[in-house]
């Protein structure tokens, strides 16, 4: 009665199998460039000014009117402003987000013994100004005396 299983001379005899093409993607078969990685990040050095003041407008647009000192409501409660921070190594720290450009450290006024935390929560529509910024509230007062 023949085996199921073929002998050793029957499978030198076959032929290999096809090997498929080599995807996009590295998988494994092809070798790796001597850097490491197929295209180096670059970093810019000197940012382009027109792209950097466009930038600037965008953060101040995702804070809104929440300085240092400012009180807003949310649907998720109220909050004091206690930090703006606007460097991004320090804001992706923080927020231990990658793309973070900035974040704010704001405390829950309505919960007594609320500890300071960082979010990276973009101004909305719904959220509403209690009590603006110190620098906002010195600056009316010194134009008003």
């Amino acid at each position: 009665m023949p085996s199921i299983m073929s002998s050793p001379a029957v499978l030198a005899e076959r032929p290999p199998l096809p090997v498929r093409p080599a995807p996009h993607e590295r998988d494994g078969r092809q070798p790796s460039p001597a850097h490491g990685r197929p295209h180096p990040q670059q970093h810019a050095t000197a940012g382009d000014p027109v792209i950097l003041e466009a930038l600037r407008r965008v953060i101040d647009q995702q804070i809104g009117p929440r300085g240092a000192g400012a009180i807003y409501t949310t649907t998720d409660g109220a909050f004091e402003v206690l930090a703006v921070i606007r460097d991004p190594e320090k804001a992706r720290a923080l927020l231990k987000r990658r793309c973070a450009q900035w974040a704010l450290i704001v405390k829950d006024v309505l919960r007594p013994g609320a500890e300071p935390v960082a979010i990276g929560s973009v101004w909305t529509d719904s959220d509403r100004l209690v009590r603006e910024a110190d620098s906002v509230r010195a600056a009316r007062k010194a134009a008003a005396a």
